[in-house]
């Protein structure tokens, strides 16, 4: 059979279907890059905004107007809104995100319920296809953001064991992979119920003493949970140089409607430490605008923290109404033009601290992995990050894909750094 598979939204949906299609090809079916070549579609959908509900449905509609295939949909979407999910066409079946593992038996109709996985995790073909492996580590939130329907939809927090971690990176470095990615809701928390007790800062070393992966990289961090500990893996090789710590907002008064456990001082303490081990580390960040309540005065003190902490970029959204959520009900709902407007404001400024991040490795060299390559005549023009997730195009006279080259930075773009080729 022909499967095709596609996701929506967070690295740990990324991480899911990679999984699945371990799967999928253990039992002897096929990948394919597109839903018409498909007998069977599997949607991993996402909530996390109404623009992120609202693409899911469209995922499943395209998919259902490229074919004849059956559509299997499962994800966060699917989970708190199943009834509007089964009314869409060609959808056969619904997997919430507590039966996930499984997805693949209950698709094929086998009684086995975690078929064995294949011994190498080979990139999934398509627009999904990945130089990096996402691994899941851990799963659900026992934070109380009151913004957030992922708790809701993900369920407590739960440790993936460190075995089931280990295999899923041995399969995907047997595949070829040269950067893992270490995935989950709350990622920070791995391992604290546990017996006896872990720490990801234990887990990142033990990856790395055990397999020394070219390239290591965490998927994102809650700021609060940047211990000491994780401070010190920050040095060890392969660790990538870049942590995504989400802000939300730079307003004291904001965060606290919004149920966060830190302040703006909270987090410039804490990118004070990161820094300190590293001065050149890349900090990303999540930053919402137009939360309820959000008063003109609130913006512009969220928007000057975030201007003074000098972030390499980040994620800038509009507050989206959840349902089943605290925020749903709070006053002061901002309107959508009002929103619309700071959101174009923080990113101009984002891209501003982007780009100032950026021009500091102007005629340095930068070691990049490559994860796109297209042949043009003989020259290749060749793109990928930096292990400080900076985006590096170059020509080359060779093929580079999935490759970790060093090259010199010479320029940028709007779109990130400009190289030649040391060789």
């Amino acid at each position: 059979m022909k499967v095709f598979l596609d996701s929506i939204g967070c690295r740990l949906n990324q991480s899911e279907i990679e999984r699945f299609a371990a799967r999928f090809r253990a039992e002897g079916h096929e990948l394919v890059a597109d839903p018409s070549l498909a007998d069977l579609v599997v949607v991993n959908t996402c909530a996390v905004t109404a623009a992120a509900s609202a693409d899911s449905r469209s995922k499943i509609r395209w998919a259902a107007r490229a074919g004849t295939a059956k559509i299997v949909a499962t994800g966060c979407y699917t989970t708190i809104d199943p009834l509007t999910v089964a009314d869409l066409p060609a959808v056969d079946l619904l997997v919430p995100n507590n039966e996930k593992d499984q997805l693949v038996s209950q698709a094929l109709g086998l009684n086995d319920n975690d078929p064995a996985l294949s011994s190498s995790r080979l990139p999934l073909p398509g627009h999904h296809k990945r130089t990096r492996a996402f691994i899941k580590v851990q799963d659900g939130c026992d934070n109380f953001c009151t913004f957030c329907i992922t708790r809701i939809a993900r369920g407590a927090h739960r440790s993936q064991p460190e075995a089931e971690i280990f295999s899923d990176i041995e399969s995907a470095l047997n595949g070829g992979a040269k950067e893992i990615v270490l995935s989950g809701v709350n990622l920070g928390v791995w391992g604290k119920e546990l017996i006896p007790r872990q720490s990801l800062a234990k887990l990142i070393t033990h990856i790395i003493e055990r397999y020394a992966p070219q390239r290591i990289r965490l998927s994102s961090l809650e700021p609060w949970d940047i211990t000491d500990e994780l401070l010190d893996v920050i040095g060890l090789p392969g660790f990538c140089q870049h942590l995504h710590l989400p802000l939300q907002s730079g307003s004291d008064a904001v965060l606290k409607r919004m149920g966060r456990r830190s302040s703006s001082g909270d987090f410039r303490s804490v990118i004070d430490r990161v820094r300190k081990k590293n001065s050149e580390i890349a900090i990303t960040s999540d930053l919402m605008v137009g939360f309820p309540g959000e008063s003109d005065e609130e913006f512009l003190s969220s928007r000057e923290f975030v201007r003074s902490i000098d972030l390499a970029g980040g994620h800038v959204f509009s507050y989206s109404s959840r349902q089943g959520t605290a925020a749903e009900k709070m006053v002061g709902q901002v309107p959508s033009n009002i929103k619309k407007m700071r959101s174009i404001e923080v990113r101009n400024m984002l891209y501003e601290s982007a780009e100032k991040y950026r021009e500091q490795f102007l005629g340095r060299e930068l070691s990049v992995l490559w994860e796109r390559s297209i042949e043009k005549i003989g020259i290749w023009d060749v793109s990928g990050l930096s292990d400080n997730y900076l985006r590096v195009e170059m020509r080359s006279m060779q093929n580079l894909y999935n490759q970790v080259t060093k090259v010199k930075i010479k320029g940028h773009n709007e779109q990130g750094l400009l190289a030649e080729d040391l060789i």
